[in-house]
């Protein structure tokens, strides 16, 4: 893609997060897309590309009256959001739209009117064949174990991995919106309930509902628009298998590390440049992953990099600035909430506000290690 030709100029979430039992999960896809609508000052008949994941795009843009010339229905889990990112610069680039509409909604936790296009299980899959037989029955199983394999590997620690919550609930704190607020401790992390080794509850996702949307178009348009634009200036995605147990190496994540390469090779940008990132935190070792795969850390060294306080309030890669999966919200795909708060960073908006963020990374991760997107955003324009 072509670097700092794409800005996002809308950028909203549902009016509450958490437990919303009288919302149907594709009115959250509505509402999320009229705030982003509405904070970019435009209108619906506005939008001429349309993306989301969860629901048909056809049903949400027949919900919306819609008429789009370009859709993306790309489904591959909670990074999905940020393959749209990537889609939809490309098809702007191409001249086949102008301005796209990415929505999120997902009635996790309440389960109302949650149908459309899900992913997932199911005997006749592979996963469903080959490891539900065995015990692999979703992420709580599954993804103890590469988890494991890495701690053997590495050395790291379980009072390391319980850091991870520690650090992401005190950036919590800060955030009105956030589920948890309360300060945690890593023996209080430890001695939570056991959810599947090595996992705690407070090392698991939230289970809420919410939405969120996204509006990109193009660059020499984004003056036009009332917010600060933010520009993307890299991109990448990548898959590697569906089943957990076929990784090729369950230290590091294939998927991760292509996305990950190919979006700083497009910003053309130093790891030291970067201000501020996000990586989804469906449960507690995936920053592990994220910060080795894409290069903020050696192999084995994100454990004591987060121990350390690096990414914590005041250290020097501020992380999952809202709470993250564990403690600001998690509907199922979190990846949304992760685009927005790096437009929040970037913006100068954010609960949590880092102070002079210029350049956001934005990492997500789709099933237990299935698929990959990363999204690189700056408020400058390069």
């Amino acid at each position: 893609m072509k670097s700092n030709t794409i800005a996002i100029v809308g950028a909203a979430e549902t009016n509450e997060l958490g437990k919303l039992p009288n919302t149907s999960q594709i009115q959250l896809h509505a509402e999320a897309a009229l705030n982003a609508i509405n904070d970019a000052g435009l209108k619906l008949s506005d939008i001429d590309g349309v993306a989301t994941a969860g629901e048909s795009p056809a049903g949400l843009a027949h919900y919306l009256g819609l008429v789009p010339s370009w859709v993306d229905g790309t489904g591959v889990g909670g990074c999905s959001f940020m393959l749209h990112v990537r889609h939809a610069a490309a098809a702007i680039n191409e001249g086949l739209c102008q301005t796209v509409l990415i929505t999120h909604g997902e009635s996790g936790r309440s389960n109302i009117g949650r149908g459309g296009f899900r992913g997932g299980g199911g005997r006749s899959t592979l996963p469903g064949q080959f490891e539900a037989p065995y015990g692999g029955m979703g992420p709580t199983t599954s993804f103890t174990l590469p988890f494991l394999r890495y701690m053997k590997e590495t050395g790291t620690t379980l009072e390391q991995l319980a850091m991870v919550a520690v650090v992401q609930r005190e950036w919590a704190s800060m955030n009105p919106r956030a589920t948890l607020k309360d300060p945690v401790t890593v023996d209080e992390v430890m001695n939570d309930r056991m959810i599947a080794y090595p996992f705690t509850k407070s090392e698991c996702c939230l289970v809420t509902d919410g939405g969120g949307a996204l509006i990109l178009t193009r660059a020499d348009l984004a003056g036009d628009f009332p917010k600060k634009p933010v520009y993307i200036i890299g991109t990448g995605e990548s898959v590697e298998t569906p089943m957990i147990s076929q990784m090729e190496d369950f230290t590091t994540s294939r998927a991760f590390r292509v996305s990950g390469k190919k979006a700083m090779d497009e910003a053309g940008i130093k790891h030291s440049e970067v201000d501020h990132m996000m990586i989804y935190d469906a449960f507690a070792h995936l920053p592990f992953y994220g910060l080795e795969d894409l290069g903020f850390c050696n192999p084995g060294e994100s454990g004591a990099f987060i121990w350390e306080q690096n990414t914590a309030p005041g250290g020097s890669l501020p992380l999952n600035t809202n709470g993250g999966g564990l403690s600001y919200m998690h509907s199922g795909m979190y990846g949304m909430y992760a685009l927005q708060e790096s437009v929040r960073q970037l913006r100068g908006s954010a609960a949590a506000q880092v102070p002079d963020a210029e350049i956001s990374v934005c990492h997500g991760v789709g099933g237990m290690f299935a698929a990959s997107g990363t999204i690189i955003m700056s408020n400058q324009a390069f």
